[in-house]
């Protein structure tokens, strides 16, 4: 099943503007799916190359040559961190025909990609991110506690059955720390690395520790940030940056690190059913990761995200900044009854934000809990915040 994704209408209007368009994601995302949709969109002829294919490496041994013969097309090229060298070649064959929709480049490695592309493709290149599926994408909102469960990504997502999902996540697991790391860069065993990611995921949300994540692992610190620094480049975790104000208190200063992926996180941690799931310490911690990668998926980079905790534990899970200014702070809940609790109205006083939500899993009818604090779900907010 085909479902529509809402970066398709912001993708073909960019390529109405710019010569060339990147679409980042993760490995599986659904960007070569989406990107194939979008072609029948494409007033010109498309011609799609796969650089994980010989066949399509091949077709571009003399790259010059082949974009020329080729120039009346929009070329889509997928995976093209694999071929680092079209870089620094696009800009002059862009120069000579600066046609808007003449490039479609996809890539699954994030810093990869714009450090490659941002050096040579300045002026002449947009850039977008393709998530894990996102509530408005489902068309049924039954199915929330399934994209939970299962996971954002579209294969996953879409599995009936438990135990061949299982079977999708290991070899998901398996290409991303035996095949693509080590090409990327990364010379850390992948035996180390795919413990290093477990250990993550058994932490879903949690503070880094650099010093327990070295010591267990027998590696260095270095060594630690910089598997942190490739998992976060390919889009497997999201490193939430605490917010600092200057107000006298002690403030935790390490980031918080979600695997981006809640199916990826219940399978790390051998949760093979819903009932598994709600019955783990972990389910907080994973619905949690899913209602922010959602918020922030849905909403991009209107916005800045960060989480707010002190020493004496006033706590709040997103902060959500316009520029360097809090506008917004959300508390979730795994619960259809919260409470106001100390911690988070002391988060409020602290960075004196209007707009404050709790967010549980279905909320009917949107209901204030306070004079500054509504109690809603994901979605209400969501569009709360388009809004704004």
């Amino acid at each position: 099943m085909y479902y529509d994704r809402s970066l398709k209408h912001e993708i073909l209007k960019h390529l109405e503007y710019f010569p060339s368009v990147v679409i980042l994601g993760a490995r599986q995302v659904g960007k070569t799916t989406l990107v194939k949709m979008i072609s029948k969109s494409i007033q010109r002829d498309t011609l799609y190359l796969d650089l994980e294919l010989d066949s399509d490496i091949n077709r571009l041994s003399e790259p010059e040559m082949f974009f020329n013969l080729n120039k009346s097309k929009c070329l889509i090229i997928d995976e093209v961190q694999r071929m680092p060298h079209l870089f620094p070649l696009l800009p002059s064959i862009i120069d000579q025909d600066r046609t808007a929709g003449r490039f479609i480049l996809l890539g699954s490695a994030n810093t990869h990609v714009l450090k490659l592309s941002s050096e040579s493709l300045a002026g002449r290149v947009s850039y977008t991110e393709l998530t894990g599926f996102l509530l408005e994408e489902v068309s049924d909102r039954n199915q929330m506690f399934d994209l939970w469960f299962r996971g954002m990504f579209p294969e996953a997502f879409q599995m009936m059955e438990n135990e061949i999902r299982t079977i999708w996540f290991n070899s998901f697991v398996r290409t991303i720390t035996e095949r693509d790391l080590p090409q990327l860069g990364l010379k850390i065993s992948s035996a180390i690395v795919s413990r290093f990611i477990r250990m993550i995921a058994s932490n879903q949300g949690g503070i880094v520790n650099k010093r327990n994540l070295s010591n267990s692992l027998d590696i260095s610190n270095a060594q630690v940030t910089e598997i942190l620094d490739f998992f976060e480049a390919i889009f497997i975790i999201r490193k939430l940056e605490p917010y600092f104000i200057n107000i006298g208190k002690r403030l935790v200063k390490s980031p918080k690190v979600y695997i981006r992926d809640s199916g990826l996180v219940h399978f790390m941690n051998g949760l093979q059913d819903m009932n598994a799931l709600m019955g783990s310490q972990l389910a907080g911690s994973s619905w949690e990761g899913f209602c922010i990668e959602q918020i922030i998926g849905s909403l991009g980079d209107k916005f800045s995200y960060f989480f707010y905790r002190t020493q004496d534990l006033a706590e709040c899970d997103l902060v959500i900044c316009k520029g360097d200014k809090p506008v917004v702070c959300v508390e979730v809940k795994l619960s259809s009854t919260p409470k106001r609790s100390r911690s988070f109205t002391q988060v409020i006083n602290d960075l004196g934000t209007d707009d404050n939500f709790i967010l549980i899993p279905e909320c009917a009818t949107e209901y204030p809990l306070s004079e500054n604090i509504l109690v809603t779900d994901n979605a209400k907010l969501i569009v709360r915040l388009k809004n704004y």
